[in-house]
């Protein structure tokens, strides 16, 4: 392996280097570098020797890269964007951006914060986009690492237990994070459900049939976590990915489920469903806001969390 004499590495590859790995394609990274595609790939030949690896390997009709070029290139492509934010810093003025905002969360997180955020937009920001994707895990933060996600907004105690855990190894971490609100879990069934005029105890809870939440689909959630506890479990005949489908096929079936308390109140279905506390102990639920740190200084991405904060401060208590 050839070793790299960083003093004499002529940084513009960097730049090529992340073009071409975020594209996957010289043509089109060469488009937007406004190079020409051999510039582009004598540019890559040099860093490859410099580096001492292929780095990017034709693959077909695309680039596939090796192993040491998918651990380089996140080091290098925060690096490029610090540098850019130190020497070319842009205020972020709410009036006059058009900026596009990518926010993952479920259903139930949306319903609650972006019918205020759009308020704000159209009073202080109207040229801002939202787009709204699917939360389909509990641990957002390849989202963020990907740059799918802006903001990752949603319940991640496993994702936070393992940020501790690095923390106080000593570990940089490369997330940071934000209380939102907290908010409790209850069990929820139709006005005609024979469990609605009775007590829920937990044999009648267990006996039950039942539908779970699941944003990533596996059968198997914290409320079946805490029935481990006990001992006890429950019989899942259904299994869906939004609050919203499930309150929809409560109404319409004698099957438990369990939402956000504060969901059921934007549902339009509250009137249909009966609410009642779980009959043993869950934990308190946490909604956070998670980022990247390459974006934890910009004013566009600080503007939209003190923002969401807001939003969220004015209808709970963090």
């Amino acid at each position: 392996m050839n070793t790299l004499n960083f003093r004499t590495l002529d940084l513009n590859l960097l730049r090529v280097f992340d073009e071409v790995m975020t594209e996957r394609s010289l043509t089109r990274a060469a488009r937007n570098l406004s190079l020409t595609q051999p510039a582009v790939s004598n540019a890559l030949r040099r860093f490859r020797e410099a580096m001492g690896d292929e780095l990017i390997k034709r693959s077909g009709q695309s680039m596939a890269p090796t192993p040491r070029a998918l651990a380089l290139w996140p080091a290098v492509r925060e690096a490029l964007r610090e540098l850019q934010e130190v020497l070319t810093p842009s205020k972020f003025v709410p009036a006059q951006a058009k900026t596009t905002f990518v926010l993952a969360m479920a259903d139930a997180t949306a319903a609650q914060l972006t019918p205020g955020l759009i308020e704000v937009m159209d009073r202080e920001a109207p040229g801002v986009s939202i787009r709204v994707v699917p939360l389909t895990t509990r641990d957002p933060r390849r989202l963020l690492d990907e740059e799918v996600a802006d903001l990752a907004i949603g319940y991640f105690p496993a994702a936070f237990a393992d940020l501790t855990a690095r923390e106080q190894a000593g570990e940089v971490v490369a997330y940071s994070h934000q209380r939102l609100y907290s908010g409790e879990y209850v069990c929820v069934m139709r006005r005609e459900h024979p469990l609605a005029s009775e007590p829920l105890t937990l044999d009648r809870y267990c006996a039950a049939r039942h539908m779970l939440v699941s944003f990533s689909g596996r059968p198997f959630g914290f409320v079946d976590e805490a029935l481990a506890v006990h001992g006890r479990k429950r019989r899942i005949v259904l299994t869906v990915n939004q609050f919203f489908t499930a309150g929809k096929v409560v109404t319409h079936s004698n099957l438990l489920t369990v939402l956000p308390r504060h969901f059921v109140s934007v549902t339009g279905m509250a009137d249909q469903l009966v609410l009642r506390e779980l009959p043993f102990a869950v934990p308190t639920v946490h909604i956070d806001a998670l980022w990247h740190h390459r974006v934890h200084r910009t004013s566009a991405h600080e503007w939209l969390r003190s923002t969401i904060l807001a939003l969220a401060q004015s209808a709970f208590v963090v």
